[in-house]
């Protein structure tokens, strides 16, 4: 048994946990659900020693647990599994899997090998000793961080958002994996946002918001239900409505990329002011390669990219910027925002470029407090990135695009958040589309693909396999295409 009573947290005016208590059976999969900011994950790290709580208690078998960093909590037993994974890049497999052994013991890579096999083929995880992490995919970067928390003897494994940025088959043997270790005894904490998740993998599950414990639910139980906890209210989807298309805004003429693993071969797209056009595809297909191309921070190795008749092939990202060309990545911290820089230091940055040498922090702190209001940003303009939810960080990203851009390029826009926070997210987008600015983005959502696009285009092994035309397609048949294959 794992009780967390009373658990309070408070980072300045915010209240990130205000009095949770939770109680996790051994041997179950203990859902935590939330929407974006409610507390989730930093009930987590509290339990995982990374932060400390203000007030409270931690239970182990009965017993008062007391940790404050994470090895003292898995020296206790308790291992959290990041949604980013916690590893060396360029350190190998095996490297990564003997880190965090405590300084009295000594393990031989042989020795170390031969474990780690073991465990690997324990679970159907495959992957090379000696290949580096960075080769891995994020999948399976999560499987060697199981595999070296369960070498480190953890018995209550936490998986933060797991499934955010896998695939279909690597999230298949997640779970698998997971059912695997609670029919061994082991407990283990499912954090998500995702309804269909929790009530697939989960027995009983807590639901948070703003901080709080609304609800303990014994599973399965109606979305509806689970929405009201979540919420307070039931999430309405917002009704597409269709625009008039404007002149070609874009223009990919027969684009050649090579990137590590990725070749991108003789791609064409226009794209037309007010048209959404999603890229569908498994991981490495292209379609982040074309969407880095039109951005111009990734210069083609054949080809032409033309934006409103201007040819911009080689020109720089910095210039794309200036004539109008947006890009959100999906990597927030790693690529859109700067760790340890305050909202209104990003603000600073992303503004007008000063005359001078002379920042206008009494603007830019203006700014940053006028568009934390208005796109509902659950932070303060001294927060910085890292301090921010999944959801908060999208609503930062937004709050700091330019007023005007003729063409905007997403990577998983709403990837790690939320219903409600995804439908604020594709308003914000389709306001700007409505005002004519041409959208390129990719998703591994089908839904989203399906219900925000014009057309789609389906990338497999480099190439676009098949066009569609949005409203005559279906899952199914996008499932397919995605793979490789027609629909039978």
């Amino acid at each position: 048994m794992l009780e967390l009573i009373d658990i309070h947290k408070h980072f300045g005016p915010v209240r990130a946990n205000d009095g949770v208590t939770m109680r996790v059976e051994a041997g179950t999969i203990h859902g935590l659900l939330g929407e974006n900011g409610a507390g989730k994950s930093t009930l987590m790290k509290v339990l995982a020693g990374f932060i400390s709580a203000d007030s409270g208690e931690i239970l182990l078998g009965g017993e008062p647990l007391e940790v404050s960093n994470p090895k003292e909590s898995v020296t206790a037993g308790i291992g959290l599994l990041h949604q980013d994974p916690l590893l060396c890049l360029p350190f190998s497999v095996l490297e990564n899997f003997m880190l965090g052994r405590p300084e009295s013991f000594v393990l031989d890579p042989d020795t170390a090998r031969t474990e780690l096999e073991d465990l690997a083929a324990r679970f159907d995880f495959q992957f090379l000793a000696d290949a580096t992490a960075r080769s891995l995919t994020v999948g399976e970067r999560q499987q060697l961080e199981i595999l070296r928390l369960l070498s480190l003897g953890v018995r209550v494994l936490i998986l933060d958002e797991p499934t955010t940025a896998i695939s279909a088959t690597q999230r298949a043997l997640l779970f698998a994996t997971l059912r695997k270790l609670a029919e061994e005894g082991m407990t283990v904490i499912f954090v998500s946002h995702k309804l269909e998740e929790i009530d697939e993998i989960c027995d009983t599950a807590t639901v948070l918001r703003a901080g709080q414990v609304t609800g303990e639910v014994v599973l399965p139980v109606s979305s509806s239900e689970l929405v009201s906890l979540m919420f307070g209210k039931a999430i309405i989807p917002e009704e597409r409505t269709d625009v008039d298309l404007g002149e070609p805004v874009v223009d990919l003429r027969n684009i050649t990329a090579i990137e590590r693993l990725v070749r991108l071969q003789d791609v064409s797209l226009t794209a037309r002011a007010g048209e959404v056009i999603g890229l569908a595809g498994l991981a490495g297909s292209g379609q982040q390669t074309m969407l880095k191309v039109c951005a111009g921070q990734r210069k083609p190795d054949a080809g032409t990219v033309v934006v409103h008749g201007e040819d911009v092939t080689r020109s720089s990202y910095n210039h794309h910027m200036g004539i109008g060309v947006h890009w959100l990545p999906a990597d927030r911290l790693g690529e859109g925002l700067v760790e340890g820089l305050s909202v209104t230091e990003h603000f600073a940055l992303a503004g007008d470029t000063p005359q001078g040498f002379v920042v206008d922090w009494a603007g830019a702190g203006e700014e940053a407090a006028t568009k934390i209001s208005h796109f509902s940003v659950k932070g303060t303009t001294e927060s910085t990135p890292e301090s921010l939810s999944g959801g908060n960080q999208q609503r930062l990203l937004l709050a700091m695009m330019p007023d005007h851009v003729e063409l905007l390029l997403m990577e998983h826009p709403t990837r790690g958040l939320d219903i409600e926070s995804a439908e604020w997210v594709w308003h914000q987008i389709l306001e700007r589309r409505n005002d004519g600015t041409a959208i390129v983005f990719s998703s591994a959502d089908l839904d989203e693909l399906l219900r925000y696009s014009d057309r789609i285009l389906v990338f497999f092994a480099g190439r676009v396999l098949r066009e569609l035309v949005a409203a005559d397609a279906d899952a199914e048949e996008l499932g397919y295409l995605i793979g490789g294959k027609e629909r039978e």
